[in-house]
């Protein structure tokens, strides 16, 4: 399912921009900020509603960070974590509805459907990683960390850095795509006909509701992740 993107090239600078991921990040941000101004404008004692939900996101990113480092080093994560999992859920879920297409050109789509969205994603935690690793053990702490358990085993220490920033990028890119893929041959089925829109709808349906599951535990890998690799990187051995 190849698809054209709206381009847009930057000539003085060389640079070359994909539109629909920009759009898409803005719409995504957006309905965040939404969520968070929402559940928090009238903030009650007994919490109701929004304001229920965006507690128990709180402590559910709480439970995650206290399973991989003590609340005292990792508190500080805390609204990390809370904004990773609001924001790649949203990402994930929010190309599921529709696709819009402008000129042959693919305009609405889940933004961590791009690879280059959730490596930019990856980049920036597991430089967050590093940078929270040289300010809570300094120099000489942070670069011990390469030396264990033998110092040998430096070059493998270095190499796992990169692999895990990989992974980490491509397997929320891998999900989500073959997800929004596998969808949008369903509903390619309901464009043959009666018996077609029929036959699409039955897949279709059920498929919808696991991608949405599929979009909620992603975030939550993710946000897990991040948190075992900020431990790995801030815990006092």
């Amino acid at each position: 399912m190849d698809q054209k993107h709206p381009l847009w090239t930057w000539e003085a600078l060389g640079l070359t921009f994909n539109l629909a991921n920009i759009l898409m990040l803005f719409v995504t941000c957006v309905i965040v900020f939404l969520i968070a101004i929402l559940a928090t404008r009238n903030l009650q004692l007994k919490p109701t509603g929004m304001q229920n939900f965006f507690e128990w996101i709180m402590d559910f990113v709480k439970g995650i960070i206290k399973s991989n480092m003590d609340w005292k080093t990792g508190g500080r994560f805390h609204v990390l974590g809370i904004t990773l999992i609001l924001f790649i859920f949203v990402a994930n879920v929010i190309g599921l509805p529709f696709a819009i297409e402008v000129n042959g050109a693919l305009w609405w789509k889940s933004p961590t459907a791009d690879p280059m969205i959730t490596m930019t994603l990856a980049v920036m935690v597991i430089v967050l990683t590093h940078y929270y690793g040289l300010k809570v053990k300094g120099t000489g702490g942070y670069g011990k960390d390469y030396l264990k358990p033998l110092p040998f085993l430096l070059p493998l220490n270095i190499v796992s850095e990169f692999a895990s920033t990989i992974t980490l990028g491509l397997r929320l890119y891998g999900n989500i795509y073959a997800g929004e893929v596998l969808l949008g041959l369903i509903v390619s089925l309901g464009a043959s006909g009666v018996f077609g829109f029929v036959g699409s709808i039955i897949p279709g349906v059920p498929w919808m509701g696991f991608s949405i599951f599929v979009g909620g535990i992603q975030s939550f890998i993710f946000v897990m992740l991040t948190m075992v690799y900020m431990s790995n990187k801030v815990s006092m051995d």
